[in-house]
């Protein structure tokens, strides 16, 4: 079973995992988080998520960040190995965590296209005014 590691801004990372264990606190102690201070470099954040990653006791990792091209993802994008052990996503919001903590049973390539799933479709536009504006797809 993939273990699951949220890299993102404090306090999001932290908040995210109250969340979790709000809601599926039989699945969240597989769930570790990082939060990312302003005075982190993506090289402190990388080695802190490598100690979490080796405490972990997962031999597969997903690793889900807050924000494409900022630090936390950055760092994250440093974890991928060339085996596929750690695969990250970022764009991390609460459906996203919630399907990843319900599929962390599969296999990781199954646990990433669940989490992206959970994500996108956990976003919806109820907007009457505009009713020109397209669902997601």
């Amino acid at each position: 079973m993939p273990g699951l590691l949220v890299i993102a801004h404090a306090p999001l990372a932290t908040a995210l995992k109250a969340v979790a264990e709000h809601t599926f606190p039989n699945c969240a102690p597989q769930l570790s988080v990082l939060d990312v201070t302003p005075e982190m470099s993506a090289d402190a954040v990388e080695q802190a998520a490598r100690l979490l990653l080796a405490q972990g006791g997962h031999q597969d990792w997903l690793v889900l960040t807050d924000v494409f091209g900022a630090t936390p993802s950055n760092a994250a994008q440093r974890l991928l190995d060339a085996a596929g052990h750690v695969r990250t996503l970022s764009g991390v919001n609460v459906p996203m965590l919630w399907r990843s903590l319900c599929y962390a049973q599969e296999p990781l390539a199954a646990l990433v296209l669940r989490a992206s799933q959970g994500g996108s479709q956990g976003m919806v536009l109820n907007d009457p005014v505009d009713s020109q504006i397209p669902p997601p797809l």
